[in-house]
């Protein structure tokens, strides 16, 4: 199926990427871009609860175009918002990516400006399955007296191995 490039670029569709395709009562064809991660999201929304619960920093799960949980101060900000190509391009990169303000190297976590200004740490793991890069575990701090360490990046780790795995099965 040939999808126009301006479809594509709004609905941010790459070649290869899985659609859904539904038609409505009318008989309206409807195109929803495929997220592996959409299937778990009661699962995740749990799951980001639970991170900021314990460790007091924003936590968020998004596959590879959305924010699609966020919990913590702060997540109504992030939650179903796109994402930065920045972080997109760390996704690629497959690699857990850590960075204080203090050290500088922070990354925008979506396209809204005024939102990216505030994080002063942030520690973010790509979640894969089967090797591919779905999506990404986040946690991340607007506080100034916080710094993400080797606690942290293990949490963030673990969570995207089990996230990877559960999706898996």
């Amino acid at each position: 199926m040939v999808i126009p490039k301006e479809i594509r670029r709004t609905l941010r569709i790459r070649e290869g990427d899985p659609l859904e395709i539904f038609t409505d009562r009318d008989g309206e064809i409807i195109l929803k871009k495929y997220s592996p991660i959409g299937e778990i999201t009661n699962f995740a929304k749990e799951y980001t609860e639970t991170l900021y619960r314990s460790m007091g920093h924003i936590a968020c799960i998004c596959d590879k175009d959305i924010v699609v949980s966020a919990s913590g101060a702060g997540r109504k900000d992030l939650f179903d918002k796109p994402l930065s190509t920045q972080l997109e391009d760390i996704l690629q990169k497959r690699r857990t990516f850590v960075a204080n303000k203090r050290e500088g190297g922070m990354v925008p976590i979506t396209n809204d400006p005024q939102e990216n200004m505030t994080y002063t740490s942030q520690v973010i793991t790509p979640i894969l399955v089967d090797g591919d890069a779905v999506g990404a575990v986040m946690l991340l701090s607007r506080d100034d007296s916080v710094s993400m360490g080797d606690t942290e990046i293990k949490l963030a780790e673990t969570a995207a191995g089990f996230v990877g795995r559960q999706m898996e099965s």
